[in-house]
């Protein structure tokens, strides 16, 4: 693992300090660089928690990710670079599932002279650079988020207006890794996972974020969001090229994908 490798795969130049500059430029990099994206889970390739393999994954295999190697990778480079990093057990949409889904998610707190910092590019559509992990609104690139500290201790942190996942919750605590190691498996094995159930690709850009949730595209700007229909197997596949910058043949998934549409949607 190299950590220049990283950098010039996200497209950081510069020299790389722990300091807060450093880990705003690294974190909105990576989402510029790098497409969140379930594609292992959707083709039976087994994914894991290890550094090591997301970075084989990621920066030589030149793939994305989803939140445990998306995350599990910017604290390696974070750690590397000299940051004092803490991984944190989070929950997506805890509000609504409750305590036993804590653990499908992988945050990170970033420790500095003014206190910790909460970085996450493994959302998907969330935060484009790490926050203060303190109450109030986050107003980020036109979009507003919102940090709250609830009655039994967790952090809320509620997505965008646009976003997919209204929210996630988390506790400022090492995460423990048997139960993040015992969720990453049942959100790509179960078939009640969403993981499992829909094929999933996020990437930012300067000035919006692309979405591919199954059939449906997604455009989110400052303004709102548009939406349409992916019509066919080919048009599926352009996305994931040309949009989305994933050399991955993804056209055999169709039928699955139109499929999971209708049974969600309808015809």
């Amino acid at each position: 693992m190299d950590l220049q490798s990283y950098l010039d795969r996200i497209g950081f130049v510069g020299t790389a300090r722990p300091d807060l500059d450093t880990l705003k430029a690294v974190h909105h990099r990576h989402l510029l660089g790098i497409t969140y994206e379930n594609l292992s889970v959707q083709l039976g390739e087994r994914v894991g928690l290890d550094p090591a393999e997301s970075y084989a994954k990621i920066v030589a295999g030149r793939r994305g990710g989803w939140c445990y190697e998306m995350n599990g990778l910017l604290a390696w480079a974070l750690e590397e670079i000299g940051f004092d990093v803490m991984r944190m057990a989070a929950g997506v949409l805890r509000s609504i599932r409750g305590d036993w889904i804590i653990g499908n998610h992988l945050a990170l707190a970033v420790h500095l002279e003014d206190g910790p910092w909460l970085a996450d590019v493994g959302f998907g559509d969330g935060l484009r650079e790490p926050t203060p992990l303190r109450e109030g609104p986050i107003e980020q690139f036109g979009l507003t988020y919102r940090l709250q500290l609830l009655d039994d201790g967790h952090w809320r942190l509620h997505n965008h207006e646009y976003g997919g996942a209204a929210d996630f919750d988390f506790r400022f605590e090492r995460a423990e890794e048997d139960r993040l190691a015992e969720l990453c498996t049942w959100l790509q094995t179960d078939p009640e996972s969403s993981f499992v159930q829909t094929l999933i690709c996020q990437r930012f850009r300067p000035d919006r974020i692309e979405v591919l949730r199954g059939r449906v595209r997604r455009t989110v700007t400052t303004s709102g969001k548009r939406e349409w229909l992916v019509a066919d197997a080919d048009e599926l596949q352009s996305e994931v090229r040309d949009t989305f910058e994933l050399d991955v043949e993804v056209r055999h998934l169709w039928p699955a994908v139109e499929k999971r549409h209708r049974a969600v949607f309808g015809s």
